[in-house]
């Protein structure tokens, strides 16, 4: 394990150690180069550029060429340490590199430099010598824009990406994934199937889900909340929005303001609304509806919660990262003796939901933790916060939970459990979050009268099952290639008439699949079946019907499947017994 360790820093190593190479070939073709940063990420690298040269596809073999030139010189890395006024000298000429050092301590400050030909601040580490990079095996994938520290109001650079590999044949392997990634990335896949669309005018992270689209969250949707209701959680409906008073008592508005969307003006109107970022403080109204007891918890309040988020528009990705969404949401109140055991059924839940998706394979675990250093963040003691970690570190352990700690993702109010699954390109979102709070009830007055008389606020588990909707469709486009198990797929069933002559007949079945609950599909269109067949299986259909002659004596169908093909003749009643079997038991086929 320690050697595949040592193994991937030395790769990180070099890819970083390439981004300085990169950076050298494009001073020294475009000259006056303005440089932003260059870290080595899981593929290779990238570097961002501000110049007035636009880098097209056709300069990749120019740049590229220029890098094995700048290798094959055995130039060595140098690494000097200077002061900050050295450094603010050093780079009076690159605005980007001066706002980096101005924020940094004064004291040793350290650059590399590459021979002559190129210098940079950084922390390294990087290879002594060019030298060692001759074995690497690199191609510029592409270049586009990226806002100087993912800030949307500061100037647009060119960041170039390089794919950086130990091998040729590493880079080959790497770019046949790729490719295949592409076929599948649901920005791309679940447009041309007709999952979804998105209109300029309408705005970023603002989709339009289409019929096949709207029709998966639905089934997901009734899912979850049957699911839910037969755990014991029950239903609300809460506003999309409230005065800015609301979320004042939760914290949100010192705390995460920015990231909401803000109705009125606070200098001006009397009253100033915000649409919801998140559903807690609104459930919470639920809990203060009356006086509560012990012996009223737990008490479990779940809800399908359409939120809004004012993410950065350089952020915003297919129907991974939007601005609009629809989440399982769910806030569980309970005394502490109880915590553990409404903790783990919380994560039953989860687990169930994922592994009926078929996603639990791609989950992972991550423990979100406050960051001492920045408590400007939170809300809450250090007590308060080590009291909570602590308590949730005790219960993931005693549950045997994996997980790597995330420092600095907890939410304003508490550590959480995220899950965590990765797109087809291996970026990595949090799909499901459990979370344990401390802190609200008491900011809320949410209090319970225990058995001894005495007056507690309860702990607050916030919870999703499913996470966000348009999320978990986007990695299940991506995770079948359009093709859905048939329980959630829009179109369950294409019925295909041979002539004319048999569309009353395509018609009946049609009609009686429809009436025992199965989404169907007659294409009666005068074309040849085989044509009909083949657009229904691109279309990712999971069952095709086709009638003719024989089929309409014999009251049967001539079944096939988009994967295994021809079935054979079944009766009419013989095809749905199969077929909702599968869906009954949602089969993954």
């Amino acid at each position: 394990m320690e050697k595949d360790l040592l193994k991937d820093e030395e790769l990180m190593m070099k890819r970083h150690s390439l981004s300085h190479v990169l950076a050298a070939a494009v001073q020294s073709i475009y000259g006056g180069v303005k440089f932003g940063i260059g870290p080595a990420i899981d593929n290779g690298c990238y570097y961002d550029f501000d110049l007035d040269a636009s880098i097209a596809q056709e300069d990749y073999e120019k740049i590229e060429k220029k890098m094995q030139e700048i290798i094959a010189s055995n130039l060595e890395f140098v690494c000097v340490e200077v002061s900050k006024k050295e450094a603010q000298e050093l780079f009076k000429d690159q605005p980007y590199k001066l706002e980096l050092i101005n924020e940094l301590e004064d004291g040793k400050i350290t650059i590399y430099k590459l021979g002559d030909v190129f210098m940079d601040l950084c922390k390294g580490p990087h290879v002594e010598n060019t030298k060692y990079l001759r074995s690497m095996a690199f191609s510029i994938n592409r270049a586009s824009g990226a806002y100087w520290r993912g800030n949307e109001k500061n100037k647009m650079m060119q960041r170039v990406y390089l794919f950086a590999f130990n091998s040729k044949d590493e880079l080959k392997e790497y770019k046949r994934k790729l490719e295949d990634a592409l076929k599948r990335d649901h920005n791309k896949l679940g447009r041309e199937l007709g999952f979804f669309t998105t209109v300029d005018y309408i705005g970023q992270g603002l989709p339009i889900l289409l019929p096949k689209g709207a029709r998966v969250i639905q089934l997901l949707q009734r899912f979850v909340e049957d699911e839910e209701q037969k755990r014991g959680w029950l239903l609300t409906k809460t506003p999309f929005m409230a005065k800015n008073d609301l979320y004042k008592i939760s914290g949100h508005w010192d705390h995460y303001k920015d990231g909401m969307f803000v109705l009125g003006d606070e200098e001006k109107d009397k009253e100033v609304f915000a649409l919801r970022p998140m559903t807690c403080p609104f459930q919470f109204q639920a809990y203060l509806n009356k006086a509560r007891s012990y012996r009223d918890l737990p008490l479990r309040y779940n809800e399908t919660s359409t939120l809004f988020r004012n993410e950065d528009s350089g952020e915003m990705h297919g129907l991974i990262r939007v601005r609009q969404f629809t989440i399982s949401e769910g806030h569980l109140m309970c005394a502490p003796d109880q915590v553990e055991s409404e903790f783990k059924n919380c994560l039953e839940l989860a687990v169930f939901m994922l592994k009926t998706l078929g996603l639990f394979e791609d989950s992972s675990y991550r423990f979100s933790v406050w960051d001492p250093e920045n408590k400007e963040k939170y809300i809450g003691t250090e007590e308060q916060w080590n009291n909570a970690q602590n308590s949730m570190e005790k219960i993931l352990k005693h549950l045997e939970i994996p997980y790597v700690v995330g420092v600095g993702e907890a939410a304003f109010y508490g550590p959480k459990l995220d899950i965590q699954i990765k797109n087809v390109f291996g970026k990595e979102d949090t799909l499901i979050t459990i979370q344990i709070d401390q802190m609200l009830a008491e900011k809320f007055g949410m209090e319970y009268v225990d058995k001894d008389g005495s007056k507690k606020n309860p702990i607050i588990i916030h919870r999703t099952s499913i996470g966000c909707y348009e999320r978990t469709l986007a990695y299940l486009i991506e995770k079948y290639a359009g093709a859905f198990p048939t329980w959630i797929a829009p179109t369950q069933v294409k019925v295909i008439n041979i002539a004319d002559a048999h569309l009353d007949y395509a018609k009946q079945v049609a009609e009686k699949l429809s009436s025992v609950g199965l989404r169907v599909e007659l294409d009666d269109r005068n074309e040849k079946m085989g044509k009909k067949i083949r657009e229904a299986q691109l279309d990712k259909i999971p069952y095709m019907l086709v009638v003719g002659d024989k089929e309409m004596e014999s009251n049967s169908v001539s079944v096939r499947h988009r994967k295994n093909g021809d079935l054979g003749i079944k009766t009419i009643d013989e095809f749905i017994k199969d077929i909702k079997e599968v869906i009954d038991n949602r089969v993954i086929d």
